[in-house]
């Protein structure tokens, strides 16, 4: 069975259970990352990240990426959940949650992006003679860039959706079920 239309755009319909854009963004930044992130030098025993020889640009990568993953996994499961939370106080605190937790992956992609595009920019050109994994770098700077947006629609997609349960709210608040004939 497709998934239900959901309001925040976490969850759209499908019958082919595709992976969203915002998990296939974390998937292709901390993948690439891990897949080609890290180099081996002949001259050295040790691999070391192609942005800028710098472990902390790939680990944040990573770290990132996997996490954003399982946060979209988290709140597609409460996406699911939602319509059968009966209080819209504690669907107010739902969407909340998401708007705080959206805008603060949108700056944590943000910071990403930067850092990344930052590394990469400064590596030097004789670490990577042959351009091994450049792609891939590339990749994950352009997909961090992308969750940027992608993390940052949710969050305002977030913000009309609190709007709608307020409105819901005060609805009931003045006409209350009881007095309907």
């Amino acid at each position: 069975l497709p998934v239900p239309w959901v309001v925040s755009g976490r969850a759209l319909p499908t019958s082919k259970g595709w992976p969203r854009p915002r998990q296939l963004f974390s998937i292709v930044v901390f993948g690439s990352i891990v897949n080609e992130g890290y180099l081996n030098s002949a001259s050295e025993g040790e691999e070391f990240c192609i942005y800028n020889r710098n472990p902390n640009a790939c680990s944040y990568g990573v770290a990132v990426g996997v996490l954003a993953f399982l946060t979209c996994l988290l709140y597609l499961a409460l996406d699911v959940y939602f319509p059968q939370i009966s209080s819209v106080k504690d669907r107010k605190k739902a969407v909340l949650s998401d708007i705080g937790v959206s805008a603060f992956w949108a700056f944590l992609w943000f910071v990403g992006f930067c850092f990344l595009a930052n590394q990469w920019q400064v590596s030097k050109p004789k670490d990577n003679p042959l351009n091994e994994g450049t792609d891939a770098a590339r990749a994950a700077i352009a997909f961090s860039f992308f969750s940027i947006f992608t993390w940052s629609l949710t969050a305002a997609l977030a913000v009309r959706r609190f709007k709608d349960l307020s409105f819901q709210e005060e609805y009931s608040t003045l006409f209350p079920a009881s007095a309907q004939p």
